[in-house]
This record gives C-alpha cells, structure tokens and sequence, in this order.
C-alpha cells in the first residue's frame, strides 16, 4: 500500500474527514501527456460555510492543547513528508509539470516548515508592559481563529504549507483552498500528511474549487485571515473584498524581477546564474528572473550566451527521463506567453532563441531589443522567457530596476559584492540576492514584496507570530479600584 491510498482521497474533499464535495468531482490531469492520473473533488460554496463552522468549534480545543503537544503533530507531519518523498515528489511532478528536482525540492521545503513552524508553538506568547495603575499589565499573543489559505498552482506543496504549517503550530484552524489545476500536491497531500500525523477533526480542511469558492472563503465572517498567494490581478480583489469585511490578509503576488549583470563579471558564469533564474520550472515562479540588464561592454556576449544555453537545455515530459523544462501548466498560459512573445517580435525585438512550442512544451527563449512598452518587459510573462536589455552606467541600470511597478526579488551579479550592495540600497525590492539570481526562498525568512508585489514581507520566519495571532493586552489586580462615580 502506498502512502496516498491508506485513505479514501479520491474524488473527495477533505471536510472534517473524507466527504463528497458540492462541487462533485474533476480530473487531476498531467500537462505533459494530457491524461487523468487520479480524481479529486470539488467543494462549493456551501461547504465553505460547513468547513468554517465545524473549524470554529474544533479551534477551540486545538488552541488549548499544550503547544507541546501541537509541536509534536507539526513534527510528524515533517517526518512524514521525509519518509514519503518519493511518492508525493512523483505526483508534484505529474500534476504540476515540473521536473524531479524541483518536486524533491517542493518535500524537503514542506518538511522544513512543518520543523520551523513546531518551534513557533513555543514562541513566547507576550511580554509585561509598564502601567501607570498599580496593577499587573501585559500583551500576550493568541491565535487568530480560522485562517483561510489560498493558493497557486506553480510551487503548489510549498505555496500551501508555508501558510498552514504555522498557522496550525500557533493554535488556529485552517482552511486551504489549492488551485484547482494542482488540487493533488496542492490540496490532497498536505490533508493525508496532517491526518496521519493526528491534527484532530475539522482543525484542517482542504476545499479545492474555483473562483467562487475562493470568494466565500474570503467573505466568510467566521473566517478572520486570509493568506494569497498568486496574480496581482486576483490579488487585488482578493484583498479589496478582505477589506470589505474588515478582515486580515497576506498577500504575496506577482513580479518582474530584474537581474542586473555588471561589466566585471565571470561572463560564463554569470549567464548560468541568469538562465536558471529565468528557465527554472519553465519561469512559472513569483520571483522568475523577468529582466535581464546587463552593461553595455557586455550585454551582446551575454546575450549570445545565454541563447547558446536556451538552445541546448532538454524540454520534454519529466518522468520520461532527464530534461531542464517540462510543460507548461495549461494551453491557455502557454498561449498567453506565445502571444506576448510574437507581439514582441512584432514590434521589433530580435528573437535569439526559442519561441516555438510543441503541444504545452514551450523552448526557453531570450530576446533582444526590447523595449520598456513590450509587455514582454513590462509584465509578468510566467513562462521561460528571458528580455536581455543594457544600460550604460549604474544610474540608468538603477532607473531600469526601478521602473517596474513590481518589487519582489532582486539580484545583481558583481566581483564588487559591496558595490553591488550599494546599488542595491538604491533600488525598492521585497528580496536582494548579491552575485545570485532572484529565485530564492527558506522557511526561516519573513518573505514578500512590494508595490504590485504584494503587501510587505508577512509570510516566513518570525514574521508568522503577527500573521497568524492576534496581540491582547491583559490588566490585573487585587483589589477594586474606587471611581467617583
């Protein structure tokens, strides 16, 4: 028996057990060969308003357990993960497209914030204030209630548990509503690694679905958080809808990030660096590496190079053997890079490598030429293309990195690290990587972006406490004052 079919997963949602969905059901398809490897269910509205009512009442007893003891259950959870790596990493990689690192990455990354996020259980709670009362006076931290967590189809293991893992350690219940493109890794692992490592009853519930579904779980007055991740476009309603209902949110969103490579790099080097940035898990990441500025002295031989890598790096189906890029997640986003990709092209950019398909397989491709009106350059492409563009002091090289209304990841690439560090000080971003591309992310740092990026580094690291718990101020004293009343 494998890890996934000890339970009855299929075709179902995970609603204070394994339930039909109101949504019925719908195929988990694989982008690379177009067949239905399994099936999972849908939910509906209604079972938006079930999931947060039944939450609501197993909330209570969850946050009062000896935080030792969550600790405990958010610990299994990552040994799970660990001891079933080949298993889920083979569905990630069927059902979302990526290539086997990248899923053996996705396991080992849950497993780390379900490790991380079992120290946050015991995180001191608060801290004694100063009063001007003869009374005790202090803060303490408590859970916020039902968290609602929604989330993206590109790194769809991560993109889920680095928001459920510590919501869960700090005492809240937790709703998670995955993409329904990736309901599988997204949704039906993260149900069986808690169910198997005890998280009790309605604590965790998964209800994959579509639009609407996300709309309840954000208006649902039982539910107090929200943590998106995805577009910018869905997040703005998202948090525009959050605000109509006076609620928290999280919201980590799309970028356009810049690399800016300085005339004294190792020029080999530095265009690997570059090509991962932008090709890795065919530049479906947040943080994809979306424009290349380089010097001048050096921004043809660059470029050249890094269509000589595009050329040479294998795109095909991942579990048919070794290859660089897989397809990409649907028709409908392989069309919408094509088409940003040919308009380009269009309107006088110089195609150095790539731009053709097969079916959802899309070449790694890198253009020259390009100009700042090219969506290509001024938007969040979400597929392999890498825009190589040069400026001719580190003033303009500034006022590029700056231009976009993106801030979310930034990497220069210098033998100068300091001077690199300088540069950066000078340019708005919710992440800098000196002499690295802009790809990075670890469960011990508060991550997030700025401007059209999202709303400030509320995910990660220590900055979990305040995104997960709400802070009360407590007052004690013997005795009863005497009012003059």
């Amino acid at each position: 028996m494998t890890f996934l079919s000890g339970a009855p997963w299929q075709g179902n949602i995970f609603l204070d057990g394994w339930r039909t969905g109101g949504g019925g059901d719908a195929p988990v398809l694989e982008p690379a060969t177009g067949s239905e490897i399994a099936r999972t269910g849908r939910a509906s509205v209604a079972d938006v308003t079930k999931a947060s009512e039944i939450a609501t009442d197993a909330q209570r007893a969850w946050a009062e357990l000896p935080f030792n003891q969550r600790a405990a259950i958010l610990r299994r959870a990552g040994q799970i993960f660990t001891e079933n790596e080949a298993e889920l990493s083979e569905w990630i990689v069927r059902e979302s497209g990526g290539i086997g690192p990248k899923a053996g990455l996705e396991v080992h990354v849950a497993a780390e914030e379900c490790f991380e996020a079992a120290s946050l259980a015991s995180h001191p709670t608060g801290e004694i204030l100063r009063s001007e009362q003869p009374r005790l006076s202090f803060s303490r931290r408590v859970p916020a209630g039902v968290v609602g967590v929604i989330a993206p189809f590109n790194f769809p293991l991560v993109l889920s548990i680095r928001s459920v893992a510590p919501a869960l350690a700090l005492g809240n219940a937790v709703i998670l509503k995955p993409d329904p493109r990736t309901a599988l890794s997204g949704g039906v692992l993260l149900a069986r690694v808690f169910e198997e490592a005890g998280v009790p009853a309605g604590v965790f519930a998964v209800l994959p679905g579509g639009a609407d579904v996300g709309e309840a779980l954000v208006s649902d007055p039982l539910v107090r958080v929200i943590a998106f991740t995805g577009s910018t476009a869905a997040g703005r309603k998202v948090g525009s809808l959050a605000a109509q209902h006076l609620k928290r949110v999280h919201l980590e969103l799309g970028g356009n990030s810049a690399l800016i490579v300085m005339d004294d790099v190792d020029l080999e080097k530095a265009v690997s660096v570059g090509a991962f940035g932008s090709f890795m898990h065919q530049g479906q990441i947040c943080m994809t590496t979306g424009r290349h500025i380089v010097d001048a002295k050096i921004a043809s031989d660059y470029a050249s190079l890094l269509a000589e890598h595009a050329n040479h790096l294998p795109v095909g189906d991942p579990m048919s053997g070794q290859v660089a890029l897989g397809p990409l997640i649907d028709a409908t986003q392989r069309d919408r890079v094509h088409a940003m990709v040919s308009e380009s092209i269009d309107a006088g950019a110089t195609l150095l490598a790539g731009g053709t398909y097969e079916e959802l397989f899309y070449r790694p491709t890198v253009l020259t030429e390009v100009s700042p009106s090219m969506r290509v350059y001024a938007e969040e492409v979400f597929g392999p293309v890498a825009p190589v563009v040069s400026y001719s002091n580190l003033d303009e090289a500034v006022a590029m990195a700056s231009s976009s209304p993106y801030g979310l990841s930034l990497g220069i690439l210098s033998r100068d690290g300091l001077r690199a560090l300088e540069l950066a000080s000078r340019i708005p971003s919710g992440a800098i990587h000196i002499n690295d591309q802009t790809v990075a992310d670890e469960a011990v740092i508060p991550f997030g972006g700025t401007g059209h990026s999202g709303n400030g580094s509320r995910m990660g690291g220590h900055a979990n406490l305040e995104a997960y718990t709400e802070t009360q101020w407590v007052t004690a004293q013997s005795e009863l004052p005497v009012y003059p009343f």
